[in-house]
């Protein structure tokens, strides 16, 4: 097996809620040591759970149940906590930001996201990093940027979804724009790819001039050029889509359809003149030579009758019969699935994307697989979920040379532990 690319760089993330864990874990992925730098003085909720110590019954635990130790079980942390590190330092305190200094003074990359003011209180800076280590690599991802305005405003995902001019494209011109906003937000995943980018870019900027680099990433910015079809229409038009429902602004028919079965639905589009004559051999011969839908023009014109008639073929038959048969002729297709279907999907099982781990907090469970399969040097689950502190001897002893009798020191003062400390609380 071949060395991973990043096999070598090493990450220190301060992160919190998705974007920022989600960034570690693709690194991670490809070979980087990232270590996660957390405190048992503090809770930050969204990101090991919403509560120190949720209730019994509280949804995204095993069971329903949050166990004996919640902050290791917790659903959405985990799903992306695979080949990390973890360690707990209190930098609030002198002792713990030289313990965090040092830290930097080792590493090749450090990942932030929180608001930025919280970062100025809490004296990280980039003057501070560079001095520490003058080629540092230093992703400061925030809701808004460092710059502007909005600075340091808060920030959550409906909150960008909306600011970025998504929420404003969704649902349906006679709906109120509350259908607009989704159950949970693409901004935050979309941003932990892009700061991944960004991050091996830097590297590579690193090995050939010697410097480092601060990179500043903004949800709200970058979640933007996720709608470009709107925004560049306005640009040069100065025409405000609004909402389409299911709708494409370039594929005619384009939406989910009601299928055979119990709430099934499936997905079409149809992108261009050739897949409607693909289309319509499968469905309706006759249509191509009907002339309200000629052409993406007329087809437009007449989407709402055209709509009903494809509904009423595709309510006849199952959704993964109407998939495969649009497929064989070059239609884009796919069924609607729930979490359940998908787990089941044969595409999902044929590729093994779904991997069984086990976690001794959490059990053995099946946890998303690296996206990316490489040929020389395969990307797998190397180490289950991380656990609060599971590496502080490690990253106190080996990377910082910590002697014992220091360590049990940092773990009577509060840096240093497994579980919160007494009376921590969400803040």
């Amino acid at each position: 097996m071949g060395k991973l690319p990043l096999e070598g760089v090493r990450v220190l993330g301060m992160t919190v809620i998705l974007a920022g864990p989600y960034s570690e874990m693709f690194l991670a992925d490809y070979g980087a040591e990232v270590i996660r730098v957390e405190s048992i003085q503090h809770f930050a909720p969204g990101t090991r759970g919403q509560y120190v110590w949720p209730p019994k019954g509280a949804p995204g635990y095993p069971n329903d149940d949050p166990g004996e130790r919640p902050w290791n079980r917790h659903a959405t942390f985990n799903s992306m906590a695979r080949n990390k590190l973890a360690m707990t330092v209190d930098i609030t305190k002198p002792e713990g930001m030289e313990i965090f200094k040092r830290l930097v003074r080792v590493s090749d990359v450090f990942i932030s996201n929180y608001v930025p003011d919280v970062l100025d209180r809490l004296g990280i800076t980039h003057e501070m990093l560079k001095a520490e280590k003058p080629d540092i690599i230093w992703a400061k991802i925030s809701g808004y940027g460092d710059t502007g305005p909005y600075r340091d405003y808060r920030a959550q995902a409906n909150g960008i979804d909306a600011i970025a001019g998504q929420a404003s494209t969704r649902g349906y011109r006679d709906m109120d724009p509350s259908s607009g906003l989704p159950g949970a937000s693409a901004a935050d995943p979309a941003m932990g790819i892009a700061a991944v980018f960004a991050i091996v870019s830097a590297l590579n900027y690193r090995d050939r001039t010697g410097k480092g680099q601060l990179i500043d990433m903004a949800l709200s910015e970058q979640f933007i050029t996720y709608n470009p079809q709107p925004f560049m229409d306005y640009a040069m038009n100065g025409r405000v889509q609004g909402t389409l429902g299911n709708r494409d602004p370039i594929a005619v028919p384009s939406g989910n359809f009601r299928c055979q079965g119990n709430d099934n639905w499936v997905s079409i589009s149809v992108y261009n003149d050739e897949q409607w004559e693909g289309f319509c051999k499968v469905v309706a011969e006759e249509w191509v030579r009907d002339p309200l839908f000629k052409d993406a023009l007329s087809r437009r014109k007449h989407e709402d009758e055209l709509e009903k008639l494809v509904e009423s073929w595709t309510k006849r038959h199952d959704y993964y019969e109407v998939m495969h048969r649009l497929q064989k002729v070059g239609v884009p297709a796919g069924p609607l699935l729930d979490e359940a279907a998908v787990f089941q999907d044969p595409q999902v099982k044929a590729r093994e994307y779904l991997v069984e781990e086990y976690q001794e907090d959490t059990g053995t469970y099946l946890y998303p697989g690296a996206i990316a399969k490489l040929r020389n040097a395969p990307l797998t689950i190397r180490r289950p979920p991380v656990r609060l502190g599971e590496d502080n001897e490690y990253v106190y002893k080996e990377v910082l040379g910590i002697s014992e009798p220091e360590y049990q020191r940092l773990t009577e003062t509060g840096h240093i532990g497994t579980a919160y400390a007494p009376g921590v609380r969400a803040r």
